[in-house]
């Protein structure tokens, strides 16, 4: 494969050309991939642009598949933004209900704030060089901020007070979820912040949706409500990240969530832990069980273009261990070397964890500028 990027005036080109091989075992044909990006800036913070994809053999259908679309997005003054999207795509015998499209606007002062986001995603828009995580439904959300800067108080630099809504319906406008949250900040003159957030939810559930390997939650329309708070102590310091804790209904049942998020210490200017531990406590009248997630992450930076990183996580929900290292080179501005291991595997049997998959990858850069 080979890929072109740069520009030609003010217009910016991107393009991508990938040629793969056949594979016998899963029948997977010899297969041709193009990517297509032209964007033309305009005014001070503007732009239109348009991207075409290509698949010469689709995996739904017997033919290519191809996606179109245009984009843009628009700053006006200092404060207001408005853009949007409007995509299809080509796939045999799945042209009808292809399309997707958005448009949002937003009003971003420092003291008021405003954002408005409608998205449709068709049946059959089916994007097949790139993903679509759900179709056939409509999203609406808003957003409503009100961020004073008190002038007489020494401890805080801003409060805000804002108000979400956001929902989703199904292609046949049938509500599938819905959610109203109230959240309230705190920003303190050392950068620590405290937040409260209080949400509402609806979810209508087509289908059982299993929360755990022996709990599932029925189908039918749920609405409940819960509470949220989290302090966050300032990137400057040392020792930073966020503690959370979360009470509240869950569907039919209660949730109860403690975690440790974002957190950093800073060991020695070379040298970061990256900790952090989520843990679930659920009862639901089918079950009760717990979920804990753990993850440390470490970086060790050799110099600025050289450096390491470990990352190890437990899951009790898979009962995995799963491990990354990686090592990072840029032997010249803008090329790079890298070496990557991962291994995960499986704690369920006694002793030693059973080994899930492993993969050990070399990897090479060069830019060529011309």
């Amino acid at each position: 494969g080979g890929r072109l990027t740069g520009n030609v005036g003010k217009v910016r080109l991107g393009l991508l050309n990938i040629q793969t091989g056949d594979e016998s075992v899963s029948g997977t044909p010899s297969t041709n991939f193009t990517a297509l990006r032209v964007k033309r800036d305009m005014f001070r913070r503007s732009f239109i642009g348009a991207m075409f994809t290509n698949r010469s053999h689709s995996t739904t259908a017997v033919g290519a598949n191809q996606a179109f679309g245009v984009d843009a997005a628009f700053a006006f003054f200092t404060d207001v933004t408005m853009g949007g999207y409007y995509a299809e795509t080509r796939t045999p015998g799945r042209n009808d209900d292809a399309a997707s499209y958005q448009a949002r606007a937003n009003y971003g002062a420092d003291r008021y704030g405003a954002q408005l986001e409608y998205l449709h995603v068709g049946d059959r828009f089916n994007p097949e060089v790139g993903f679509v995580r759900r179709s056939n439904f409509n999203r609406g959300s808003g957003v409503l901020r009100f961020s004073p800067r008190p002038a007489r108080n020494e401890w805080v630099r801003k409060f805000t007070f804002e108000g979400l809504f956001d929902y989703i319906e199904n292609g046949a406008g049938t509500l599938e979820t819905r959610e109203q949250t109230g959240r309230f900040n705190v920003e303190f003159e050392n950068s620590d912040q405290l937040t409260l957030v209080g949400a509402r939810h609806h979810e209508a559930l087509q289908q059982p949706f299993a929360v755990s390997r022996d709990v599932a939650i029925p189908i039918g329309g749920y609405t409940f409500s819960d509470v949220q708070a989290t302090y966050r102590l300032g990137q400057q310091r040392r020792i930073s990240g966020a503690l959370l804790l979360q009470h509240g209904n869950f569907y039919d049942g209660t949730l109860t969530a403690f975690g440790v998020t974002t957190a950093r210490v800073s060991v020695m200017p070379q040298l970061s832990l990256e900790p952090s531990a989520s843990i679930n406590i659920v009862d639901l009248p089918r079950g009760a069980f717990t979920t804990q997630v753990l993850r440390t992450r470490a970086d060790f930076a050799f110099s600025p273009r050289t450096f390491a990183s470990a990352l190890v996580q437990y899951g009790s929900s898979d009962r995995s261990f799963s491990s990354n290292l990686r090592f990072r080179w840029e032997y010249r501005p803008g090329s790079e070397f890298f070496a990557v291991y991962t291994d995960e595997r499986d704690t369920l049997v006694r002793g030693f964890p059973r080994l899930r998959n492993r993969a050990f990858v070399l990897k090479i850069t060069r830019l060529f500028q011309f």
